[in-house]
């Protein structure tokens, strides 16, 4: 019987961005169109040098452009992006393509060029639908331009869109904070991604004491983070990690790659990427008691566009992943899904029997309500139950191994 071919995501980092926002500390930064058509030309020598790779094992089964803000670019560099791909990888015929895209950055003829090179997913960053909370982000758009795009993307054909939305925001309360969400719960996307803002240091709001005191207390936070919950129920989204709510069957694929331990290769400046040692673009560095690898590719632009990184073995930052690592990673992100982890695919993924390796930590949890499973023993499906995500960090952490 033919062995199954092996699945892989893709992630392209566009780094670009109008003016960066002040809560964020991604590899992003604004340039001049001289710069982003040298990145792009660099960025499609790194997709090409993949292309000489003979009888590969596995399928491409999700692509996403990150950021920065890859709508940005002009309709004809993510055409030229996509071209590259599409000759360079094998691309399964249902694959989950994304963009990112930020309200005011794209026209409808934009999404049009989207839409006809493949692109079937979008990704919109609208974070609230208040414009002078918006002008406190540093956002570059406004609600209404929001609105125009969203609609854009309907005409042009979109029937897969996420919405960003984030809570605890400077000034925000309970009811300011529903409004953006029952905004939103009106246009119906098929995806609704719901974080809390958090203030991470080098960014410009990690001193500025005005912002500071004007954040919401943890109480209200969590019960903001309790609202989206019941409202996005009530309108038939279902939870399906921590964050993130979406119809059935529009759940993010690509990101479920990351959250269930699978492979995906990063391209593009500082992206990351993870593979198991014995994959066939890890070359010859397959070796005793690693399992994976996972690095990363250069973040000076100055480095990349002199000589774009191609191949995998010439990236940087390289880190071996142990079975051990990996079967920790395996619980503490897959349990950050509703539907948890799968023991079956545990045993699969590892030849260890869950039970064996982490048994008195599931019974413990299992006794306090915060861990539940269903299926017959060695097939089990293991997943935290509400009162459990409620508690979440202080139950992954005791999945890490001594």
């Amino acid at each position: 019987m033919k062995e199954k071919k092996r699945t892989l995501g893709l992630y392209v980092h566009i780094p670009f961005c109008v003016r960066k926002c002040n809560y964020c500390d991604f590899l992003s930064f604004s340039a001049t169109e001289e710069v982003k058509e040298q990145y792009v030309q660099a960025l499609c020598n790194e997709i090409k040098s993949f292309s000489d790779v003979k009888n590969v094992d596995f399928d491409v089964t999700t692509i996403f452009f990150g950021g920065g803000t890859p709508s940005v670019l002009k309709g004809e560099q993510m055409e030229k992006i996509m071209k590259a791909i599409q000759q360079s990888f094998p691309i399964k015929a249902n694959a989950e393509i994304t963009i990112e895209m930020n309200p005011g950055t794209v026209t409808k003829e934009k999404l049009e060029t989207y839409y006809k090179i493949g692109i079937n997913r979008l990704s919109i960053g609208l974070q609230t639908t208040d414009d002078e909370r918006l002008k406190v982000l540093g956002r570059i758009h406004t609600y209404e331009q929001f609105l125009h795009n969203y609609q854009w993307a309907r005409e042009v054909g979109f029937q897969n869109i996420s919405v960003d939305l984030m809570s605890a925001l400077p000034k925000e309360d309970l009811a300011s904070y529903q409004k953006d969400i029952e905004r939103i719960l009106a246009l119906q996307p098929e995806h609704i991604s719901s974080y809390s803002l958090i203030i991470e240091e080098g960014t410009p709001f990690y001193n500025n004491d005005e912002i500071l005191d004007h954040l919401p207390k943890e109480e209200e936070d969590r019960a903001m983070y309790e609202l989206t919950r019941q409202l996005l129920q009530k309108e038939g989204y279902h939870r399906y990690e921590i964050s993130n709510y979406a119809k059935e069957g529009r759940e993010s694929r690509h990101n479920s790659v990351y959250w269930t331990g699978g492979e995906y290769l990063g391209l593009g400046l500082g992206a990351s990427s993870y593979l198991r040692s014995d994959h066939i673009y890890v070359g010859d560095k397959e070796k005793e008691g690693v399992y994976a690898y996972r690095f990363k590719n250069v973040s000076s632009m100055k480095e990349y566009l002199e000589n774009p990184v191609t191949v995998c073995e010439e990236r940087e930052e390289w880190t071996e992943i142990t079975k051990k690592d990996a079967m920790e990673e395996f619980m503490y992100l897959g349990l950050r899904m509703r539907k948890g982890i799968s023991e079956k695919e545990f045993f699969e993924k590892f030849k260890e029997v869950l039970e064996e390796v982490y048994g008195d930590v599931l019974l413990k949890f299992h006794s306090m309500n915060l861990l539940e499973w269903n299926g017959e023993k060695g097939d089990r499906q293991i997943y935290l139950t509400d009162q459990g995500i409620d508690v979440s960090n202080a139950i992954l952490c005791e999945f890490l191994l001594s």
